[in-house]
């Protein structure tokens, strides 16, 4: 699958999570940093969304520890919570 409709794709789970908070956070997240990853990053991210939003929710704010599976900068760019449009 080529790199554009591999991202559409992300776009999309990435948007339609269940809850609107995770939405905005899982989809705020790939809507900042996605147009800069790497092929790397781009499967840190389609692991990630396999993941329990509740997990990926409390790894980001900090409630619970992120597994190493997770660790690195994107997860630090997601801690961030610099990319979530409080406006919507």
């Amino acid at each position: 699958m080529d790199r554009e409709t591999r991202l559409k794709r992300l776009q999309f789970r990435a948007w339609h999570r269940g809850t609107r908070e995770a939405d905005f956070l899982i989809g705020g997240f790939f809507d900042r940093y996605s147009p800069d990853w790497s092929g790397e990053e781009i499967e840190w991210f389609e692991r990630l969304l396999v993941e329990d939003d509740v997990d990926v929710m409390a790894w980001a704010i900090g409630t619970l520890p992120v597994p190493q599976a997770f660790q690195g900068p994107q997860m630090d760019n997601m801690r961030k919570l610099d990319f979530i449009d409080a406006t919507k």
